[in-house]
């Protein structure tokens, strides 16, 4: 077979894929976008920030399948190890089998070595699994997490950001994710700061969300009819804790009433 050469006019340029179509060598397959015909159902908004004992992480409950809601329990916020949470946005499936193999991959590594992986390999081990999902999410199931920790090396807070290809970026004091990650990061942006105690991150952090709720509608809101909330958690030198459901209930029909106040 000889090889077709080409005039400067007639270069094809640097395309494999263009150059296959011109010689109609094209393989068959429909081109298309397939996450359009599947039911893929998506996580919407995550955020965390530092307080001056660690980091709090926090999540809505509400996923979604377009326009339908799909759950209206669905949890988002895991505990990884003792001192690292994960948070999850996106195609819901991938982003929680991603979780369960992170979760395992920690422990194992805790079991072999003697002791737990710094948190910056914690953080690059997540970004690994990110890039290694890149297939999928070019196909529509996209995972992009927020990580967090308290790096016992250092003594205090991590946060830590991804992108679609596995890039991660440390942030200095909040950060969120999925589809209402505008509204709940303009509410944390506005209200944190430094010294800033657990009550203050967590009632800052439930206004973030309940704003998110409020404007966008993928975003699920306090629900006292049903008794869901969104799910918090703080990591300090103390560890990963999860806040109890009543405390999160009581604080939220606080910043509701503050709310309705100042309307």
């Amino acid at each position: 077979m000889n090889l077709p050469f080409f005039s400067p006019s007639d270069d094809p340029g640097p395309s494999f894929t263009h150059l296959l179509d011109r010689h109609g060598l094209s393989p068959d397959y429909a081109v298309g976008d397939h996450a359009d015909r599947l039911e893929i159902t998506h996580g919407t908004t995550v955020v965390a920030a530092r307080y001056s004992d660690g980091v709090i992480i926090a999540g809505d409950r509400r996923a979604t399948s377009g326009n339908l809601i799909s759950h209206r329990t669905m949890q988002k916020v895991f505990r990884a190890d003792r001192w690292s949470g994960v948070a999850i946005a996106g195609a819901a499936g991938p982003a929680i089998e991603m979780v369960k193999l992170f979760q395992l991959q920690l422990e194992h590594y805790e079991k072999v070595e003697g002791h737990s992986l710094s948190l910056e390999g914690k953080a690059n081990q997540l970004s690994q699994m990110l890039r290694n999902h890149l297939p999928a999410a070019m196909q529509g199931m996209v995972v992009v997490p927020i990580f967090a920790g308290f790096d016992r090396r250092r003594s205090y807070g991590r946060l830590f950001a991804y992108d679609v290809t596995g890039g991660r970026y440390e942030e200095e004091n909040y950060v969120a994710s999925g589809s209402g990650s505008l509204h709940a990061r303009t509410v944390v942006k506005l209200g944190h700061h430094d010294a800033m105690s657990r009550s203050e991150g967590v009632d800052l952090l439930i206004k973030a969300l309940f704003t998110a709720a409020d404007d966008d509608s993928a975003t699920g809101g306090p629900d006292s009819m049903r008794g869901i909330y969104p799910t918090i958690a703080t990591i300090s030198g103390e560890g990963y804790v999860e806040l109890d459901e009543q405390e999160i209930s009581d604080r939220f029909t606080a910043v509701i009433a503050d709310f309705a106040e100042r309307s």
